[in-house]
């Protein structure tokens, strides 16, 4: 794998550890400010729809600049972001580097993608998206449990200085390690909006939003399930999200993996799986150990869907596939935030903190449905992905092109 994958890494696991380390210390944050933990719980859901909605408006300000150039302006985002948060007064501001920072997210895991799809093979493409996102499940395992620990022993702003740190760092790894990838020929925010003409983009787009929407409506709520339900102390439940990372990381290796070997049965295996897990999940919460083991599971199953869902929308968006890459992400985070709000909804209903799992169960199924659906249509309507246009012939340009 090209080194370059390592800094596209490195950005990630940053974005990982600022986007997850912060509920670990809501308390801190909350105190210090004199705020309520709801309050402040608007650092998480500010962050994730600032995701939604930076993912394709920093995309589109992007298309006039070559991609190296618009991930290190989205990583010097990051590190403003980040110590803006460090140094806020009052919580407004923290607020505000919380938005900021998220308007990096999307975008960058989005032009990440296709970059890293592009310094590879074309039947290794898959498996580099993947080991760009091994960044954000490694973070999951050592960023957000070390993350929490600086903050709980030296206090919550030494952690977001921490971030931005490493922020400079995968800058500097951006400017070093990517090669100066020539911006595509023909490349317009027009062009780029044509993508979403393609059924196929928007259909592996809704099947983003609910095959992860599946695995966040059980983990928004894993703390109380793990507690009330299965028996464990407060402080396991650290450990429990470590386990889930390491699921996480697995799962994602494996999907990129076999992604490249056979996308859409690896789909249909991630997703059916994914489903059938969550469905037991409220049988196996009452156990300990039998809790654990689901949680692992749901971390692989779930995160085995990322490299081939965000493969499927690089593939179906031939020829444009910068911004649908982009809103691809955006999906993610949307699906976060409906399965969280559908999750607190049955348990306000007084179904139990078990509830959560069977709505993902339901959201993991209905995805699966999307995914037999998409390869049936395109059983029947062969070379969909064909109907954007190439762009126009132009006169040579003098660029060396770039071998892969």
């Amino acid at each position: 794998m090209p080194l370059a994958l390592l800094a596209l890494a490195i950005g990630a696991f940053g974005i990982g550890t600022t986007e997850f380390v912060v509920m670990g210390l809501l308390p801190q944050i909350a105190s210090d400010y004199g705020v309520s933990i709801p309050t402040a719980g608007l650092l998480v859901t500010g962050y994730a729809l600032g995701v939604v909605v930076g993912a394709p408006l920093m995309t589109a300000l992007g298309t006039r600049i070559s991609r190296k150039r618009m991930l290190m302006l989205l990583m010097g985002l990051f590190v403003l972001g980040n110590l803006l948060s460090a140094i806020a007064p009052s919580f407004g501001l923290m607020l505000a580097g919380r938005l900021v920072t998220s308007l990096a997210h999307g975008a960058f895991f989005g032009i990440g993608s296709v970059v890293a799809a592009e310094l590879v093979a074309p039947d290794r493409k898959a498996g580099a998206i993947a080991t760009m996102f091994t960044g954000l499940t490694v973070a999951n395992v050592v960023g957000v449990p070390l993350g929490t620990f600086v903050g709980q022993a030296v206090g919550w702003r030494a952690t977001f200085a921490a971030v931005a740190a490493l922020g400079v760092v995968g800058l500097l790894g951006l400017a070093k390690l990517v090669p100066p990838l020539p911006r595509p020929e023909g490349a317009h925010l027009r062009r780029e909006l044509t993508a979403f003409r393609n059924p196929q983009v928007l259909l592996a787009m809704a099947m983003t939003v609910l095959g992860f929407g599946g695995v966040f409506a059980a983990v928004t709520y894993i703390a109380p399930m793990m507690t009330h339900v299965a028996g464990f102390s407060d402080g396991a439940v650290t450990w429990l999200l470590v386990l889930f990372g390491v699921g996480m990381f697995l799962g994602n290796l494996v999907g990129g993996r076999y992604a490249d070997r056979a996308l859409m049965p690896m789909l249909f295996t991630s997703l059916g799986g994914l489903a059938v897990v969550l469905g037991l999940f409220t049988l196996t919460a009452h156990s300990k150990v039998l809790a654990a083991v689901t949680m692992l599971l749901v971390g692989a199953l779930g995160f085995a869907t990322v490299p081939p869902l965000q493969k499927r929308v690089l593939d179906q968006a031939h020829g444009a596939p910068t911004l649908a890459s982009a809103v691809n992400i955006g999906a993610f985070n949307l699906g976060n935030a409906l399965s969280a709000w559908l999750g607190g909804l049955v348990i306000s209903a007084g179904l139990g903190y078990t509830a959560p799992d069977w709505v993902g169960a339901l959201l993991a199924a209905a995805a699966l449905a999307l995914a037999l659906w998409s390869a049936g249509l395109e059983r029947r309507t062969p070379a969909v992905a064909a109907t954007i246009p190439a762009p126009p012939a132009e006169a040579p340009t003098g660029r060396t092109p770039i071998h892969h």
